[in-house]
């Protein structure tokens, strides 16, 4: 893709440009936000690096490239982990900064962006790229610190420390490159807590030279140390001239050359891989049973414990679009009727009857989920009845106040990004569970399907759930679901599965197509240990999660106790096994084609049941 990068002149914002150009991206130009006249170099912005500013005039003239440069007018009027667009914010900006850059160079298609781990930050430009249609390139998104200022120093990146705010810091610190600095910070980081890369506000930086500046270098005349309003906070004034490089450098390089890539896997799941056998993978899906007689589902709604299910919308309208736009009017009145909106979703369950009508449902699906943080999704197809294009369930969170989530948009090396209208995970803080959406073998940094050998795109899509779950610290699995589309993955699956936990709430379902034709997909559930209650007298009952989700297989639903009010059931079954009359069960059926216990048996119906939890 063409690019715009930000640009604050230190070394993250650079250092990701050198990942954008190594991933085949083209740079285009540059963009920058500089502060308004104060007197200081230094404004209290939550978002951007203005110490140093005055330097970045130099970098068009170093790289090659026009710099597109606007003064920063709002502040942060919105705090929020999760942005959504505020006037007078100076994230609005940002976005009348880029919509400046769009109109000189309307083939521009993404955004670089230096974030490290700051969702502040990602979320802010994410939604900036949303707006515009543009792809946010975040390659540096949830690296380990340590081995990301290594390889920025072994990457011939030329920066120095130009403001210094943390503990074991001065002003003695400030001057030295990246190399001088990292054994110092490594200490610190081991002493004090010091986020190597500065990513905690430690430090701050001024790229003097990098790999892609073809034309030229900065080189510093006059430096002037200061101190900041807080007698530990100490920066730099520099004047600063481009020394040229004559000849240029070529525009076109082997940008790997300077950079050490993420491998794929983790060396965990390396090791999760490397246990597995192999098996050969097949180009035809097998065959799976006919529709035969039709389910006897229907719509149910319920408010058990502190969680609201609406499961089992469908529809008979003669369109697909009718389908859909149908199953959200009957959704809006359920909604209605228990005092809650559209951002009190948590997760989503859509079953299509033909994966390529997803284009057109997601086009409606998204128009209602327009706010930050959209459930958690998962979306597969598999037999409906003929005239039965969508299947959708729901749970709802009433109170907003305990939902949490992520929502990754960026293009990195981490994991999936997420382009639509739904979440990695949506979290229930008072149930202490997060619900995480179904994902598949994707391969980050490109996005592009890998599907064989099979035992790697198997760990690598749950490579990618358990990052997931890892990054919002609830790193428990609670409940895995498997989607297959071939029983030739049934055993890989399970071996992947039991080298990476021994939790047994597993289930296997087999479906007729996943997205973007991959072959398997995890989703499921995961937790953190419940926090202690630190008042000795209290005697509240500390809740844990574990013993509210509890997963069986039979082959009868009798033993299912239809008057039972404290509990909802997802069953996973064939169509025409789900003919049993459940009552008033608070139930989600998933129709599948066949289900699997985590050894391999064989059964009519995988169950999950949830009890309520007050």
């Amino acid at each position: 893709m063409k690019f715009v990068a930000l640009v604050s002149g230190g070394k993250d914002s650079c250092f990701n440009i050198l990942h954008c150009l190594a991933n085949g991206h083209e740079l285009i130009c540059l963009a920058n936000l500089y502060p308004p006249p104060s007197g200081s170099d230094e404004i209290d912005s939550f978002m951007y690096q203005t110490v140093g500013y005055d330097a970045l005039k130099y970098y068009a003239e170093c790289i090659g490239k026009p710099l597109y440069s606007q003064m920063i007018r709002g502040t942060a009027e919105n705090k929020e982990l999760e942005y959504a667009r505020t006037s007078n914010d100076e994230i609005e900006d940002l976005y009348s900064l880029l919509t400046n850059v769009l109109k000189e160079h309307p083939d521009v298609e993404a955004v670089s962006v230096g974030a490290i781990l700051s969702n502040y930050q990602r979320t802010r430009v994410e939604d900036v790229c949303n707006r515009l249609g543009l792809t946010s390139l975040s390659y540096l998104w949830q690296r380990d610190q340590a081995e990301l200022m290594s390889e920025m120093c072994q990457s011939g990146l030329d920066a120095i420390l130009i403001k210094v705010a943390a503990i074991g810091l001065s002003d003695n610190n400030l001057g030295m490159t990246l190399q001088q600095a990292f054994p110092v910070l490594s200490s610190l980081n081991s002493r004090f807590g010091v986020h190597i890369c500065g990513e905690g506000g430690e430090f701050e930086t001024l790229v003097l030279d990098a790999p892609f500046f073809r034309c030229g270098k900065l080189v510093i005349t006059e430096q002037k140390v200061l101190r900041h309003t807080n007698d530990d906070v100490w920066y730099m004034k520099l004047k600063v001239e481009v020394e040229k490089k004559v000849p240029p450098l070529p525009e076109k390089q082997d940008w790997s050359k300077y950079l050490h890539e993420p491998s794929l896997l983790t060396e965990e799941f390396q090791e999760i891989e490397d246990s597995v056998n192999s098996v050969d993978s097949v180009d035809s899906v097998s065959p799976v049973d006919s529709l035969g007689v039709l389910g006897s589902w229907k719509t149910n709604t319920s408010h058990i414990g502190n969680k609201i299910y609406i499961c089992n919308l469908s529809s008979y309208k003669p369109s697909v679009s009718d389908q859909i736009t149908d199953i959200f009017t009957q959704l809006k009145g359920h909604l209605d009727q228990y005092n809650v909106s559209f951002s009190n979703i948590q997760s989503v369950d859509i079953f299509l009857s033909d994966m390529k009508d997803f284009a057109q449902i997601n086009g409606i699906y998204k128009s209602y989920f327009t706010k930050p943080l959209p459930p958690a999704r998962c979306c597969v197809e598999t037999n409906l009845p003929t005239k039965v294009k969508a299947l959708v369930s729901l749970k709802v969170l009433p109170e907003l106040t305990f939902k949490e989530g992520l929502h990754v948009q960026s293009r990195s090396y981490w994991a999936p990004s997420n382009i639509g209208p739904y979440s990695q995970t949506i979290i229930d803080r008072n149930e202490g569970i997060a619900h995480l959406s179904g994902q598949i073998p994707l391969i980050p940094k490109t996005m592009q399907l890998c599907t064989t050998p099979v035992k790697l795109s198997a760990t690598l899509a749950l490579q990618h759930l358990d990052r997931v779950k890892n990054v919002v610290n609830y790193p428990k699995s609670l409940l895995l679901v498997a989607y297959i589309t071939d029983e030739c993955w049934l055993q890989t699956i399970v071996q992947v599965h039991n080298a990476y936990t021994t939790n047994d709430k597993f289930i296997i379902v087999q479906v007729t197509d996943l997205p973007k034709g991959a072959p398997v997909e995890w989703s499921g559930l995961s937790y953190k240990d419940p926090e202690p209650d630190l008042d000795e007298e209290s005697d509240t009952e500390i809740k844990d999660p574990q013993k509210s989700v509890t997963v069986f297989f039979t082959d009868s639903l009798e033993e299912l106790s239809t008057t039972d009010k404290n509990s909802h059931y997802t069953i996973y079954c064939k169509p025409a096994d789900l003919m049993t009359d459940l009552g008033n069960l608070s139930y989600e059926f998933c129709p599948v084609c066949k289900v699997y216990r985590g050894d391999q048996s064989e059964f009519k119906y995988g169950i999950v049941k949830e009890e309520g939890v007050m």
